[in-house]
């Protein structure tokens, strides 16, 4: 009988994808054991693909998820592979499938053959294409429907799911009695919340968990826990509906652990400044340190067309106060879907923003990479700085920019540069 990596791990095994995490995080192996098998470290591979194994938790490095998929205005599957191939070379560490329409499973099938990094997915968005082309309602949708889309992911090699299990009866009812300004801006979460609303029945995702547990320890699918009611504007960080959720999830986490089932939390979404770092604690203190999946998060409301910006610096703040995960966020975000030069910035900004808080917070190695590069600036070896940035096409573009004449300094400093003038005084 098949035995998932946290039932090894709990049995004391350390199994070969968790050397291979060991040597990529620079962490002893048996620490990364222990990790899995606490349920602070998840592995996020299913057992039918044959990608590197993808660990996200403590002790190891801020990882960066890059969104992509088709919507109903646009629905190009050749433009989607190559946001993934884009996202993937700048550093993406996970790709998660977002996409509403055309065919589905072919689009998964795809990406699931060509990409080289941990796919995730939102089984819900099917759930409700389903019920959009057999002309029904996505409330009319029975659990069964349901369970149905979920094994489809995981028999075909999905390695982590988003499923919206902590929305509930009760809830819901919160969130009506709440007076958000934003309401509830996560797409999933509203289809279970209008489902329960509609049916007058408990969210099947939380009265069945236990079924749903059962088909990813199949697989060895992680479970994200979604947060169908994250902040969508600052007005509403930190409140009722958000924090009931998390108290909901935090018991989930538990019954997922007890079941052997690798599970991380997802969270915030918009969230000021100040509170980022609160957000971050009442996560790990409510979910017993499972790893957290923030989307930025973004910290001022007042920035459509540099989201990117605002994000990476929530994710700074976020990522050295405990958050394990970085959902990306592009300039395009609350505007249009997102280009292939989006994806890059994207996934560029909250690299930089994963990188800062491993620095931080003293991931081996980490520092490093910063020093390499002020060796490199130093000894005016442009070249050299060059292939060490995080985004060496774009520091090229600026550097080639320069006359001839000019590209023995830069431009900035001249003939005044303060590394010949403080060489000089050495």
């Amino acid at each position: 009988m098949y035995k998932t990596r946290v039932e090894q791990a709990k049995a004391g095994v350390v199994t070969n994808e968790m050397k291979a995490v060991a040597e990529k995080e620079g962490l002893d192996p048996e620490t990364v054991r222990q990790g899995v098998a606490e349920g602070t470290i998840v592995i996020n591979k299913n057992k039918l693909r044959n990608i590197a194994p993808l660990a996200v938790g403590a002790k190891t490095r801020i990882k960066v998820n890059a969104n992509i998929g088709t919507s109903s205005s646009l629905s190009d599957i050749n433009e989607e592979l190559e946001k993934m191939r884009v996202a993937v070379k700048h550093g993406a560490d996970a790709i998660m499938d977002l996409s509403t329409a055309g065919d589905l499973p072919g689009i998964r099938k795809a990406l699931i053959d060509q990409c080289p990094a941990a796919i995730g997915t939102v089984p819900l968005y099917e759930m409700a294409v389903i019920a959009r082309n057999a002309q029904k309602s996505v409330l009319d949708l029975t659990p069964d429907d349901m369970f149905a889309v979920i094994e489809d992911h995981c028999k075909q090699g999905v390695d982590f799911l988003t499923l919206h299990c902590g929305i509930t009866m009760q809830s819901v009812e919160t969130f009506k009695e709440t007076g958000r300004l934003a309401g509830a801006t996560s797409r999933g979460g509203t289809i279970i919340m209008e489902w329960i609303h509609h049916n007058k029945r408990e969210n099947p995702l939380y009265d069945q968990y236990d079924r749903l547990l059962d088909i990813c320890a199949e697989y060895d699918v992680a479970v994200s826990l979604g947060d169908g009611f994250r902040p969508g504007a600052i007005y509403d960080a930190t409140d009722r509906p958000q924090i009931e959720e998390l108290v909901i999830l935090g018991k989930l986490v538990k019954r997922a652990r007890e079941r052997n089932v690798g599970v991380f939390v997802e969270g915030p979404g918009h969230v000021p400044l100040h509170q980022v770092a609160a957000n971050m604690q009442i996560q790990k203190t409510l979910c017993n340190n499972a790893p957290f999946y923030v989307l930025g998060p973004l910290v001022t409301d007042i920035s459509p067309g540099y989201d990117h910006i605002t994000a990476a610096i929530g994710g700074a703040v976020a990522g050295m106060a405990g958050a394990d995960f970085l959902c990306y966020v592009t300039p395009a975000e609350h505007l249009r879907l997102p280009s292939i030069e989006d994806v890059r910035e994207g996934v560029i900004a909250s690299r930089i923003a994963g990188h800062a808080a491993d620095v931080a917070k003293g991931h081996p190695g980490a520092i490093e990479w910063d020093h390499e590069v002020s060796r490199a600036k130093i000894a005016l070896d442009w070249d050299k700085m060059i292939s060490l940035c995080v985004d060496p096409y774009k520091a090229r573009q600026y550097r080639d920019s320069l006359p001839p004449a000019d590209q023995a300094l830069c431009s900035m400093c001249g003939e005044f540069c303060a590394i010949k003038r403080s060489k000089a005084v050495k």
